[in-house]
């Protein structure tokens, strides 16, 4: 059973995400928030596998909640999956950068939010095909100048490829493709890569390949 909190501070739309969430026989929600504050207080105490986190919030909001369960060693399993009513902009990023492993808009659709909840909780990253795409030419266009390295000399060359390739936003079956090997091998790669480099998930590997100047797509200069 996935265990999820829900942290907006709207008391009508937290009620229909319990409906919908709850319909499902895998998923249950545990808890609910209205601020981040309060987010942070149940995640602790309830340990869900996602917390689907909106971004304006009162007092504390989502982007700092999601810093300060990331920064917790005790929360390392816990997942946040932000959802907000912007579509992609620099909330998108600095989520990713606050150690958010997912990014919806809350327009998706209800079969999108459900499959998120799971990938998420099956420790990938996801975010709205819609934004995947864009988030990629956005960072390229957005992303401070790299810095060669940081970190990658504690990784093998093939692990590196796999890096730029997650950074390109592939899938394991599509880097699998690419380099001519098996999902799973490409799977141990890219797991090898977030711990030697620190990643909580893939969404945090794009940042990463972009920062560490493994991909450069539309940078000038």
């Amino acid at each position: 059973m996935i265990r999820v909190l829900r942290a907006d501070d709207q008391a009508l739309v937290r009620a229909g995400f319990r409906a919908l969430l709850d319909a499902q026989p895998d998923i249950e929600v545990i808890g609910e928030a209205a601020d981040g504050e309060a987010a942070l207080r149940v995640a602790a105490e309830l340990m869900p596998d996602v917390v689907l986190m909106d971004i304006r919030m009162p007092g504390v909001d989502g982007l700092a909640a999601t810093r300060r369960i990331a920064a917790n060693e005790r929360l390392a399993s816990v997942r946040v999956v932000i959802l907000t009513t912007f579509g992609l902009d620099e909330y998108l990023f600095e989520a990713i950068r606050s150690g958010a492993s997912g990014f919806l808009v809350k327009d998706t659709e209800p079969a999108e939010m459900l499959q998120a909840v799971r990938v998420v909780a099956d420790g990938e990253a996801l975010l709205s095909p819609s934004l995947t795409k864009r988030l990629i030419e956005e960072f390229a266009a957005n992303a401070k100048h790299p810095q060669p390295g940081g970190g990658l000399q504690r990784l093998t060359n093939r692990e590196c490829e796999v890096v730029a390739l997650v950074g390109e936003g592939l899938s394991n079956q599509e880097i699998a493709e690419r380099l001519v090997i098996s999902p799973a091998t490409a799977k141990t790669h890219v797991s090898r890569a977030m711990r030697e480099l620190r990643a909580r998930d893939r969404a945090q590997l794009v940042v990463i390949a972009y920062e560490s100047d493994l991909v450069r797509p539309g940078w000038r200069g």
